[in-house]
C-alpha cells in the first residue's frame, strides 16, 4: 500500500487528492494504523455493500467472467446477459472464514438471508491441527492427491453396491471420517493383542512437493486423505445450505465467492455437484474468474470518476487471466 501511494505521490498526484477506499472486517479494525502508516484518508465502505455492487459489476460488464464447472466441462463461461440485464433475483454465497448468504434482489437490494460458522476458517483449523499444513495453499496441495475413501464411510462399504433406490451411487459419502474411528478400534485391538499393525508412518520422503509441511505425528492416515476428505465435508455441507437457502426463496441463480474457493478445481466441482445433486438438476452453480476482488471492486465503484466503466467497454477482448 506504501508503495502504491508512493507511485500516485511520484506521478504529481497530490497527498490532499489521495485516498484509500478500504472495505471488510479489517478496514475497520486496522482503520487508524493503515492511516498512520499512509498518511492519506482512508474511506471505509460497508462489506456486504461493497460485495454486492462488485458482483453486479463483474456479471453485467465484463464478459467471459462468470462460468459453470464440472469435471466435464470444467470453466464453461455464461453468456453475457442482455440489455437492459435481467440478473436479479440470485443468491451470493461468499464463503470466507465463515459462510454469509445473500438474496439479492436489485441493485444496491440485499438481505443475508443466512449463513454457517462452518466454512474455510473451519478447513484451515481442523487441517492445521490433523496435518503438518502450515498454509491454505499446502491443504490443497494435499488434497489434489488425497483419496478420501480412506477417510470418508462411503454407500458402497455399507451395501457392498449402489443405492439406486434413492438414487445413491456407491461413491457417495455416506459418513464423512466415517472410517477413521473403525480403523482406528481394530488398530487398538491389534495392539492389545500384541500386534503392532502396519500404521503408515509418515517419513520425509513421503512429502507433498511443494508443500512446506511440517512434521507431525503418524495416525494411520495420509494428510493427503485427510485433506481431500474434510475439503470434501466442508464443501458439501455449505453446498447443500446454499441449495435449501435458494430453494426456499424461490432463488435459482447460485453465485459463489470467496477467499475459500480461490479458483480451486476440487472446491467447485464439489460445490457445482452438492447444488446439482440436491437440486435434481434444477439450479446452477456459477463462479467469477475475480471472484476474490468483489468487495475491492464495489468499494471502487463506489467513488467511481465520472464516466468511467461503460458497459461493454471490454467487448472483443478475451482475457486470458
Amino acid at each position: 500500500m506504501r508503495k502504491l501511494v508512493s507511485d500516485h505521490r511520484d506521478n504529481g498526484t497530490s497527498p490532499s487528492d489521495l485516498c484509500v477506499m478500504a472495505t471488510g472486517g479489517g478496514a475497520y479494525k486496522y482503520y487508524d494504523k493503515i492511516t498512520e502508516a499512509l498518511g492519506v484518508e482512508v474511506i471505509r465502505e460497508d462489506e456486504m455493500e461493497s460485495l454486492i455492487t462488485g458482483l453486479d459489476f463483474f456479471i453485467n460488464e465484463i464478459p467471459n467472467e462468470v462460468f459453470t464447472y464440472s469435471e466435464d466441462q470444467p470453466m464453461e463461461f455464461v453468456a453475457h446477459p442482455p440489455d437492459p440485464p435481467n440478473i436479479y433475483p440470485y443468491l451470493l454465497v461468499n464463503i470466507g472464514s465463515g459462510v454469509s448468504m445473500v438474496k439479492v434482489s436489485g441493485p444496491q437490494k440485499f438481505e443475508r438471508i443466512g449463513g454457517t460458522s462452518l466454512g474455510g476458517g473451519t478447513l484451515w483449523g481442523l487441517l492445521s491441527m490433523l496435518t503438518g499444513a502450515r498454509s491454505f495453499d499446502d491443504m490443497l496441495r494435499l488434497a489434489e492427491k488425497g483419496d478420501n475413501s480412506t477417510v470418508d464411510l462411503l454407500v458402497g462399504d455399507i451395501y457392498g453396491q449402489a443405492y439406486n433406490k434413492i438414487g445413491l451411487k456407491s461413491t457417495h459419502i455416506a459418513s464423512s471420517f466415517g472410517k477413521v474411528y473403525k480403523k482406528k478400534r481394530a488398530a487398538e485391538r491389534d495392539a492389545e493383542d500384541g500386534c503392532n499393525g502396519d500404521l503408515k508412518r509418515r517419513a520425509e520422503e513421503e512429502h507433498v512437493d511443494g508443500s512446506s509441511e511440517m512434521q507431525h505425528s503418524p495416525s494411520g492416515f495420509a494428510p493427503e486423505d485427510i485433506s481431500r476428505s474434510l475439503l470434501y465435508a466442508v464443501s458439501n455441507n455449505i453446498g447443500q445450505i446454499a441449495y435449501l437457502h435458494a430453494e426456499k426463496h424461490g432463488l435459482e441463480r447460485i453465485y459463489f465467492g470467496g477467499s475459500f474457493i480461490g479458483g480451486h478445481a476440487q472446491t467447485m466441482n464439489t460445490l457445482s455437484y452438492a447444488i446439482r445433486f440436491w437440486s435434481k438438476g434444477t439450479k446452477q452453480a456459477y463462479f467469477l474468474r475475480h471472484e476474490g476482488y468483489l468487495g475491492s471492486v464495489g468499494a471502487f465503484l463506489k467513488r467511481q470518476p465520472r464516466n468511467w466503466g461503460r458497459r461493454e467497454s471490454f467487448q472483443g477482448i478475451r482475457s486470458t487471466a
